[in-house]
């Protein structure tokens, strides 16, 4: 029997992240989980997020024991283990080297997209908040030791072909495509953090991947500022995107 695939896919918030995770979800052989440190970040940080103090009492919030438990025995027993994972959620005394192991993919989207998206689930963003230069520190870091570039994907792309997009990402992360990945069922699953009643509602509502997005949103003079700062890290990662 070979050994499980532990996937690591990083990105920040409000990057069809979740549609992600249902999209690995849909696959028989594939056991997920969602932002497995958000409890440690929010206990370590106190930031003021949606629903702090329910998410930590939620949660397993020692860094050590989840991190342990990410490298550990595979959820029912699957081939695969998608993990949902933030790059500005790793503060504490575990980061992505602790994972030699996984097979690390790279999630983004156009800032200001993010930005729009964000804003409205939350009243007050910052460039923090949306992990654009940790992801890029965390995939140098990561292409170095692996000694070549991990995948990353642009949501765009995944919008407008996600068949194309997904069957190159198993590709790279050295697993075999499956057309399941393109559909799934309605509604909120056990594997949701306590969070999906806030965060989730479309995600929920849908079956599929939603139609290619079209014009960028408009933004306030505050979020086009911090839109902006964020760009020179989306370049430099759409730069090693994977292409279609």
């Amino acid at each position: 029997m070979n050994d499980p695939v532990r996937i690591a896919m990083w990105s920040g918030p409000r990057n069809i992240s979740t549609a992600m995770m249902r999209s690995f979800g849909a696959r028989r052989d594939c056991a997920v989980t969602d932002e497995p440190f958000y409890g440690a970040y929010l206990k370590q940080t106190g930031a003021p997020q949606p629903m702090a103090e329910t998410v930590i009492e939620s949660m397993d919030c020692d860094w050590r024991s989840v991190a342990y438990a990410m490298r550990g025995p595979v959820p029912d027993g699957r081939a695969i283990w998608y993990q949902k994972h933030m790059p500005h959620h790793m503060v504490g005394p575990v980061d992505i080297l602790d994972f030699p192991d996984h097979a690390h993919g790279f999630l983004i989207r156009h800032p200001a997209r993010v930005v729009a998206s964000y804003a409205a689930k939350r009243i007050g963003i910052s460039l923090d908040d949306l992990g654009y230069e940790r992801q890029r520190d965390d995939f140098d870091r990561i292409a170095q030791i692996q000694g070549k570039a991990p995948p990353v994907l642009d949501s765009a792309d995944i919008l407008r072909d996600p068949e194309a997009a997904l069957r190159q990402l198993c590709t790279a992360l050295g697993i075999r495509w499956d057309p399941a990945m393109l559909h799934w069922e309605r509604g909120y699953r056990s594997t949701d953090g306590v969070w999906a009643s806030h965060w989730y509602n479309k995600v929920a509502e849908s079956s599929g991947f939603a139609p290619p997005e079209r014009d960028l949103p408009q933004l306030s003079s505050t979020q086009a500022a911090i839109a902006e700062a964020a760009m020179p890290f989306y370049h430099a990662m759409k730069a090693q995107a994977l292409t279609l």
